[in-house]
């Protein structure tokens, strides 16, 4: 008998992660339309929610590479974790770029040092130099990191150890029982994410950009 969904979601250990409270902007509101692109299983109010998979939460399912919407539609743009996921993240990039209204803001994260995670498949890996190089058009205002080196020790650990189990139980039991002793190493990034060298081990970067209104 499987455990249900609300007594797995109950046992599940927090996330080995905490996100940097710098990546914040207050200076880019919503507006009417939104895009978050790659929230599958997730619901995100405001905005409107594309994936290529027909998951909970999901409003448009579809391709990033070609989104289907008219040009200069959203106010914002989300795209979490996805860049890694795709063929041709620099097509994404200009589909983020068409779809942006003038003086709207994309905000983009991507991984760094993280392991292996298909969806459907898992193509490379950014900085926050890589993110910067595939502006295009668009106002780069801040790049940093999400995550940090403590969230990359955390995350391969855990992955570590379950690598080393034959049965997927003991690979559940490993990922609970080790998540939930080394989950509080992970407010160490609050700390470790001013240093000069944390860039040499983060987890996952962001860019924020915004899209230049044009004078007549």
């Amino acid at each position: 008998m499987k455990p249900s969904r609300t007594l797995t979601s109950l046992l599940a250990p927090p996330e080995p992660l905490i996100r940097n409270p710098r990546e914040h902007r207050r200076d880019a509101p919503l507006g009417r339309w939104n895009l978050y692109i790659g929230g599958a299983n997730r619901h995100v109010d405001g905005y409107v929610n594309l994936d290529i998979d027909p998951a909970p939460g999901v409003n448009v399912q579809a391709d990033a590479h070609l989104l289907p919407f008219r040009d200069a539609l959203f106010t914002r743009v989300e795209c979490d974790a996805v860049l890694e996921h795709v063929v041709d993240p620099e097509r994404v990039m200009r589909e983020i770029e068409r779809v942006l209204a003038p003086g709207g803001w994309a905000h983009a994260v991507a991984p760094f040092c993280h392991p292996f995670h298909a969806y459907p498949s898992d193509y490379r890996r950014f900085t926050p130099e890589g993110l910067r190089s595939m502006a295009g058009s668009l106002e780069v205002i801040e790049t940093g990191w999400r995550t940090g080196p403590a969230a990359t020790m955390l995350v391969f650990t855990i992955e570590f150890a379950k690598m080393l189990l034959p049965w997927r139980w003991w690979r559940a039991l490993a990922h609970g029982l080790l998540g939930w002793t080394l989950w509080p190493l992970r407010y160490l990034d609050l700390y470790l994410l001013r240093m000069p060298y944390a860039y040499r081990v983060g987890n996952h970067c962001y860019i924020w950009l915004r899209k230049p209104v044009k004078l007549d």
